[in-house]
């Protein structure tokens, strides 16, 4: 006779992660019944503090959203006010925009590999714990880390929730000599980025092969970060002003963030997303080292997550180089705008990936509505959709303590920002 088995795993707090977020599991007779990654964070209310708000208040508040993006949601925002105004930044503008936000990939990629996710694939609890067998590695990352935020603070006067970016541009351009250390400094770190892609890739990832749909923007000429088309591998190709054509947003019970779907199915956003759907754009640099290795992409694989990023930090540290070393001060940081009212869409590939705004303003640029959808809430399904498979391919009938390490590794795989969560779900009562 067999002997029914039942598993109720509940990971009331999960570590690791940006945010707060807990996982209930059901496992009965060798198959899932329940998987609930819960989301219990507080509704945030972003898109309602904007409301009435003047255009120029949008980067500094938007910032606000996450400490370890906030150039992401500045620069979505500045995009879709711009649409509204007419407003063409200069090619300095663009291209410095381009080096904030490689600043910002670079430390939260950094910041993720090393302190969140490579500890579950070297067989530790913690990042304090790992750094007394890897010193050298985590050296190595949070110096990384460190010239990401370097970055950020060139054109946002700080790191975190930076001040600098403006509708139209900067409120200032960063003096030459400040520019042409940190050029030297990223020269010097090169050889750091390009190690950690062949380290990231030696690690001793689970081999597990999925079916799911990868969406990022994709520019013609270069590796996407802002304002381009919207794609995907299963045949997308939209412009970003249609993207509530295709993409859902939805409640589920046990989550205060929203789920999204493509077509009512998961989809995946994010570094692997990217790099799946456009690693023929990375500099000759980068793919030659990523050739060196036995990664390849395209890949279906999800725990090739970090080797993405580590890919993208090399890319990052090329292209800022590549933009500022002949830089040279602008006449202005900026172009004045002139208020309008109108509708406009911003959308940027931030370091979880697929970042997308929507505003309203009035004639005089105040904001009548906003709608924010960050990439947590958007991997959210795929991220349930993924812990399932991985457990079945690991096996139900392990233990319950391989079971849940297995379920939180998943999770940490995607690196989810769970304080994102901008808006919260349509609250109905019924009283009787």
């Amino acid at each position: 006779m067999t002997e029914k088995r039942e598993i109720r795993i509940k990971v009331p707090l999960l570590a690791r992660v940006e945010g707060e977020g807990a996982l209930d599991l059901v496992i009965s007779n060798n198959r899932i019944e329940t998987l609930n990654l819960r989301i219990f964070e507080p509704p945030r209310l972003f898109e309602k503090l904007l409301e009435g708000r003047e255009y120029q208040e949008v980067p500094d508040i938007v910032a606000r959203i996450c400490g370890i993006c906030p150039v992401a949601y500045q620069m979505s925002a500045v995009n879709a006010l711009e649409q509204i105004f007419n407003v063409q930044p200069d090619p300095w503008v663009h291209a410095m925009r381009r080096v904030f936000y490689c600043g910002e990939w670079i430390q939260s990629h950094a910041l993720h590999i090393h302190l969140l996710a490579a500890p579950d694939f070297l067989g530790f609890n913690s990042a304090p714990e790992m750094a007394g067998a890897y010193p050298d590695e985590v050296r190595r990352g949070l110096k990384l880390q460190s010239l990401g935020n370097d970055l950020i603070r060139l054109f946002g006067a700080r790191s975190v929730h930076p001040v600098g970016a403006r509708v139209g541009g900067f409120y200032r351009a960063p003096d030459q000599a400040r520019v042409a250390e940190l050029v030297s400094d990223l020269e010097r770190a090169l050889p750091d980025a390009a190690a950690l892609i062949s380290w990231v890739a030696s690690l001793d990832l689970a081999d597990e092969q999925q079916n799911f749909c990868s969406v990022s923007l994709r520019h013609d000429a270069e590796y996407p970060i802002m304002q381009s088309r919207l794609m995907s591998d299963h045949g997308l190709d939209l412009a970003i002003e249609d993207y509530e054509q295709k993409f859902t947003e939805f409640q589920v019970p046990h989550s205060t963030a929203l789920h999204s779907s493509l077509d009512d199915r998961p989809y995946l956003v994010g570094p692997l997303a990217r790099l799946n759907l456009n690693h023929e754009l990375l500099p000759e640099a980068t793919l030659s080292i990523l050739r060196s290795t036995a990664i390849r992409f395209p890949s279906k694989n999800m725990f090739h997550s970090i080797v993405a990023r580590a890919v993208e930090i090399h890319f990052a540290m090329l292209e800022a180089i590549r933009l500022l070393q002949h830089y040279s001060l602008p006449e202005a940081p900026y172009r004045d705008v002139k208020p309008r009212a109108g509708i406009g869409y911003g959308c940027t590939e931030a370091p979880r990936g697929l970042l997308w705004h929507k505003y309203e303003t009035d004639s005089n640029g105040r904001i009548i509505s906003a709608r924010i959808v960050p990439p947590t809430s958007q991997n959210q399904a795929r991220i349930e959709q993924d812990i399932a498979a991985s457990l079945q391919n690991a096996g139900l009938d392990q233990a319950e303590a391989v079971l849940r390490l297995r379920a939180e590794t998943v999770i940490r795989n995607y690196d989810p920002c769970i304080s994102c969560a901008t808006h919260f779900l349509r609250l109905k009562i019924d009283r009787h």
